[in-house]
């Protein structure tokens, strides 16, 4: 099944969820949500992954048409991935519906007089 939505997530830390906004906006993204969030990786991950696990984190939630998905996913992976200082990871999982959102989102509101 296709579904017309995808939610990516990236976990970053503090400091860089405006690093996620534009790149993922560089490709189509219109906007997203911020959440604060605190690590709680072991030591043996920080030793697996070869980081230093910061504990304080931010998670941007962005919803995108689902085409844009791996465009955005592949941008995040090179401007804030686990090589870099954002030290992020993305993901995204599927989404069948959602309101409060236009299909077309180049149209925009009109005034009624």
């Amino acid at each position: 099944m296709q579904y017309p939505h995808e939610a990516i997530f990236c976990i970053v830390n503090a400091g860089y969820s405006e690093s996620v906004m534009e790149s993922a906006k560089k490709l189509g993204a219109k906007g997203g949500t911020v959440l604060n969030a605190r690590g709680t990786a072991s030591k043996q991950a920080e030793t697996f992954f070869g980081i230093s696990i910061q504990p304080e984190k931010e998670i941007v939630m962005i919803l995108v048409p689902a085409k844009l998905k791996d465009n955005i996913l592949h941008a995040l992976y090179q401007d804030v991935g686990l090589h870099t200082p954002g030290q992020g990871i993305a993901f995204s999982l599927p989404v069948d519906a959602a309101v409060g959102i236009s299909e077309d989102s180049e149209k925009k509101p009109t005034a009624q007089a």
